[in-house]
């Protein structure tokens, strides 16, 4: 198990997804991942929350986050031909720009540590100002949730700890998401990280090999 965080009570409430994704108290999740790409998680009963899946297409890297039913939530699409590793989120199945609820970019076209900034598709500020940022060393799941470029933490990424088996917690990893934060908007961004370092780990692009295809698929994002 992990310590518990200490935090600051959040001015207002953070809701990207739906307020219906809300805790009033501090969750702790577990992310389990399989070699398919595919995400479960599920509270520390054990008890399945939501489901990131695998859906790369020939010309997109894709994840859709799912509730308990297999009903979609959010479609996670990166977007091609992006130096900045760039995603966009919308609602439900949809691809629709007016159904874009966030985007999501790398702070630097190359960079050593994890470091993700993300923008609200309704943002009223700077489009240059980030609402939120994920920092920190993603490979030794020791990440933290921003709001903004402030020092509020929303969530922290940090590894399994267990003493019986460490087969069993290998793929695994849990996530402390404060009180009053979007629990599923925190999962998305986890699922983007995710999908980053996955598709960067190949060095390619799912339609690497294919300059036709690439050329078509840019008409398609």
């Amino acid at each position: 198990m992990m310590a518990q965080p200490s935090y600051a009570p959040l001015s207002s409430p953070v809701s990207v997804i739906g307020s219906q994704f809300m805790s009033p108290y501090q969750l702790d999740i577990i992310v389990d991942r399989n070699p398919k790409g595919n995400v479960e998680i599920t509270d520390m009963s054990n008890k399945i929350m939501l489901k990131v899946k695998r859906c790369d297409t020939s010309f997109h890297y894709q994840r859709v986050l799912l509730d308990v039913d297999d009903k979609p939530i959010v479609t996670m699409r990166k977007k091609i031909m992006s130096e900045h590793d760039r995603w966009n989120v919308f609602r439900g199945d949809s691809k629709s720009k007016s159904d874009m609820v966030f985007t999501t970019k790398t702070a630097h076209v190359f960079q050593s540590k994890t470091n993700v900034h993300v923008f609200l598709a309704n943002k009223t500020g700077s489009k240059d100002v980030c609402d939120f940022k994920i920092t920190g060393s993603w490979s030794k799941k020791n990440c933290t949730i921003y709001m903004g470029d402030t020092s509020t933490t929303i969530a922290q990424v940090n590894k399994m700890q267990s003493s019986e088996n460490i087969k069993l917690v290998k793929d695994k990893f849990m996530v402390t998401i404060y009180p009053n934060v979007d629990y599923a908007f925190v999962v998305t961004l986890i699922g983007i990280v995710e999908a980053m370092k996955s598709s960067n780990t190949k060095g390619t692009e799912v339609a690497a090999g294919s300059a036709v295809g690439a050329v078509l698929g840019a008409f398609f994002s």
